[in-house]
């Protein structure tokens, strides 16, 4: 029988593993931490998002990396909602076309996953830190594992403490894009009147960076400001484009201004207060628009938001970069590595938060796992 060894155990690499498995091959899965698919659990504390419903089209086209695209056909969003069911997951779908497990939680679908790959016969072994080849270093030592064909799916660079670490990218340095961050928070130095405010969500408010513009929500925070309001313009604004806030995004700006002018001349304060901003909305206008040389409506409708940029790539809930695509044939096989192949967060992708990630990361696994045994 064909022997087959998948490096990591995230949503990519048992996806690739069961691909295989079915396909006959013995498969062992290696991964460096003690339990698997620990990024994937963290993931569904806050309720696991699987996927998108959302026109193909559309989903494609969040991602701007069009070697995704016939992965993605094989297995997008709609395969995603079967394969979750027929692990007896019953999904539903949210307000803006995210996809949940009824349970929220990763825990059952992923007991429910191993079961099913221990029934195929997949091996697991845990602690087994990859060295290069088919090398390991274990609590007993450095081991070799044959194989007959290789599945890498070892993650990208981000929340290493869960096993993303990046470290694999020094084993083939002229074949990786560099790491950057993807759906991440950005530093803010917040002067004292804001500590208040910590942890304080924004809501109801538009946020706009080069030319786009989102609705929606972020947070607070001591380290400055995230949320998926802002990791929906991350990338834009990784590369330069600067942010701002449109505090009262329902209401015109001429509209703004009738009310102020209604309430004739008050105190800033009170004139904040007039147009019934929250207290996190009047303290970002404080922190950033008091000293502004625009009128109080204009900077309520057009607020900036100085930042000092990303917050550090291990905060990032993915990262982009990581083994380019002109590196790998069609079916994910490294070129100079004959019988190597590579999913998930390894590739050089990134997509937004929103159930682009674990579908991706899904489908390049299946992708990879296909072809791999093909090549066995």
């Amino acid at each position: 029988m064909k022997r087959g060894l998948v490096i990591g155990a995230g949503p990519a690499g048992l996806m690739a593993a069961e691909e295989m498995a079915r396909a006959g091959l013995s498969v062992t899965v290696a991964e460096a931490k003690p339990s698997v698919a620990r990024k994937f659990l963290m993931a569904g504390k806050s309720g696991l998002n699987i996927t998108k419903d959302e026109p193909f089209e559309a989903f494609v086209a969040a991602y701007e990396q069009p070697a995704l695209q016939p992965m993605l056909e094989a297995f997008g969003p709609k395969d995603v909602v079967a394969w979750a069911q027929e692990l007896e997951q019953e999904v539903f779908t949210g307000s803006s076309g995210r996809v949940f497990p009824k349970a929220m939680k990763a825990s059952p679908l992923l007991r429910a996953w191993l079961a099913r790959l221990e029934v195929l016969g997949v091996a697991l072994k845990t602690r087994h830190r990859w060295l290069g080849g088919h090398s390991f270093a274990t609590p007993e030592g450095q081991v070799e594992l044959a194989a007959d064909v290789t599945v890498l799916a070892m993650g990208g660079s981000s929340w290493a403490r869960l096993g993303s670490d990046g470290a694999w990218a020094g084993q083939m340095p002229d074949l990786v894009a560099p790491f950057q961050p993807a759906n991440m928070g950005f530093a803010v130095e917040w002067s004292a009147h804001m500590e208040p405010f910590f942890g304080a969500p924004l809501k109801q408010v538009e946020l706009r960076a080069g030319g786009v513009k989102h609705r929606g929500e972020c947070v607070v925070s001591r380290r400055g400001i995230e949320g998926s309001g802002v990791y929906a313009l991350s990338k834009i604004m990784r590369d330069g484009a600067a942010l701002w806030l449109d505090l009262m995004p329902d209401v015109a700006l001429d509209e703004v201004e009738a009310r102020l002018k209604k309430a004739g001349k008050q105190s800033l304060p009170n004139a904040l207060k007039r147009l019934k901003l929250d207290p996190v909305k009047r303290a970002l206008f404080f922190e950033f628009g008091r000293n502004r040389d625009t009128s109080i409506a204009q900077t309520v409708k057009n607020l900036p938001v100085l930042h000092a940029g990303p917050r550090p790539m291990d905060e990032a809930i993915s990262t982009a970069g990581g083994l380019r695509f002109e590196a790998l044939t069609e079916g994910l096989m490294i070129k100079t590595q004959p019988n190597t192949f590579a999913a998930g967060e390894m590739l050089d992708w990134e997509a937004p938060t929103g159930g682009y990630l674990i579908t991706a990361c899904l489908a390049t696994g299946k992708w990879a796992g296909h072809h791999a045994a093909q090549s066995a």
